[in-house]
């Protein structure tokens, strides 16, 4: 199935890249940005700032982007371009908003490379000593470079091989795990998902805002658009369908990890400064070697193909900004042989090991940088939301006020009061950076180069009342 050239061109621009990605390309692409077992890594950490009630930050993360997919969707069928929320929030409200949508998002997709290859080149250095953790910091980001360079084929292609591994670690640790349950080291409690001596809206929504750092990488599917098969319809289905197979992944696993925890009372009290929670929680149901197994899975996952996709999503980015000559110009240029923006990819690849080299030496590296991601990504769905409601409903003179309504501003409120209870370390940092953005926009302005999107008009509200399809 091929998507009509036409759809593109009507935006100004012409097909660069390859149109060669199949819907389960996309689901699986989004998977791996997700990383199915991502809880592994961060399940201490939520348990502790959500009083055990790992499950309910989970379950709350989910709906919470369900809201934002669902918005996602909408716009990626009204704009089926590469660039994500900059294209959608700057044709839904206008350009200068979407270049701020794309500057704040922008901020997680620089700083979530450099974080997955740290935790990863750590972990492998636990497990192989002889190996220092900047040796395997570069191999990890050469081995993603040389893959992303040779084509979104070939990208696909990994990404379904790592994906299929993920998958059958998770089976072993759940088959493990339920076995364990079953046969008396653990008791089943509704605890994980609820407990009363210790719930307070305040604490479940700030573990939210931790938790919902394995959800971030749905959206990145919306970066694809140009190289879908199916454009936009594609798209949309692939979002949504992510979403939900990764919430019901993470529930799971991370239910079966707060029954089986040798000690969750501790947990909560002390917290998971080692980040070894998870692994306790899995050699306690089956042994050293399951605890083993999951740690190095974890590690592999976060250091190629999450790392990988991750690389994919802010080289898109960067090469929708620059062809609209918002970035500098030799970010859009894409490869006549691979048809991908070699430039933005090797860019980021250069960011992400000079920033991991940077954190590796420093003490608190990898928790400095956890508490600067999920900021700008909060930030931009939430602009995401307020663009569906100003095109559809204020421009386009929607009736179908739940789909264009009431589901983006759901979507909003849940956001902002996410974003509210999240660290306050990570909330200056967002916020100094959606200030430096703003100096930025305001240089364009003050230079003559004032935000402009190709092939986008005024958009003057019909002059009847028109129903869009949900």
């Amino acid at each position: 199935m091929s998507y009509p050239v036409e759809e593109l061109q009507q935006f100004g621009y012409q097909q660069e890249l390859r149109r060669v990605l199949r819907f389960r390309d996309l689901l699986a692409y989004g998977l791996i940005f997700m990383v199915p077992i991502a809880p592994m890594a961060i399940f201490g950490a939520v348990f502790s700032a959500s009083g055990g009630m790992v499950v309910m930050a989970y379950a709350i993360g989910m709906v919470a982007l369900i809201f934002t997919a669902f918005s996602y969707s909408r716009m990626v069928n009204a704009f089926p371009l590469s660039g994500s929320v900059y294209n959608y929030v700057g044709r839904g409200i206008g350009a200068p908003f979407g270049f701020v949508a794309g500057w704040a998002i922008m901020l997680d997709y620089i700083l979530v490379p450099s974080l997955l290859y740290l935790v990863a080149s750590v972990a492998m250095h636990a497990t192989v000593p002889a190996v220092p953790v900047w040796l395997w910091l570069i191999a990890f980001v050469l081995a993603n470079t040389i893959i992303n360079t040779l084509g979104i084929k070939m990208t696909a292609r990994f990404t379904w091989l790592m994906l299929l591994g993920e998958l059958a670690v998770l089976g072993i640790f759940i088959a493990v795990g339920a076995w364990a349950v079953l046969t008396g080291k653990g008791h089943w409690t509704w605890e994980p998902l609820y407990n009363a001596h210790t719930f307070t809206p305040s604490i479940v929504l700030a573990a939210t805002a931790v938790a919902v750092l394995s959800f971030l990488g749905f959206d990145g599917i919306s970066m694809l658009a140009e190289e879908s098969r199916g454009g936009a319809k594609f798209v949309g289905r692939a979002m949504a369908g992510a979403l939900l197979l990764a919430g019901v992944l993470f529930i799971a696993q991370t239910w079966l990890a707060a029954i089986l925890t040798p000690d969750p009372q501790a947990l909560i009290a002390n917290g998971d400064p080692n980040g070894t929670a998870f692994y306790d929680a899995a050699q306690a149901a089956g042994g050293h070697w399951v605890a083993t197994l999951c740690a190095v899975a974890t590690a592999i996952a976060w250091g190629l193909p999450d790392s990988m996709v991750a690389q994919v999503a802010i080289s898109r980015l960067l090469y929708a900004m620059a062809r609209d000559r918002q970035l500098p110009s030799f970010l859009g240029k894409v490869s006549r042989k691979h048809n991908v923006p070699r430039n933005a990819i090797l860019l980021v690849a250069a960011v992400s090991l000079a920033l991991g080299l940077y954190m590796n030496s420093r003490a608190d590296g990898i928790s400095l940088l956890s508490s600067m991601i999920n900021f700008g990504a909060l930030t931009a769905f939430l602009l995401l939301h307020l663009a569906v409601i100003i095109y559809f409903v204020f421009r386009r003179r929607s009736r179908s006020l739940f789909a264009h309504l009431v589901m983006p501003a759901i979507g909003a409120t849940i956001l902002g009061f996410v974003i509210w209870n999240a660290n306050i370390a990570a909330q200056k940092l967002g916020f100094v950076w959606i200030g430096l953005g703003v100096v930025v926009l305001a240089i364009m302005y003050a230079t003559g180069r004032r935000p402009r999107l190709s092939g986008m008009e005024p958009v003057q509200p019909h002059s009847s009342p028109v129903r869009e399809a949900v």
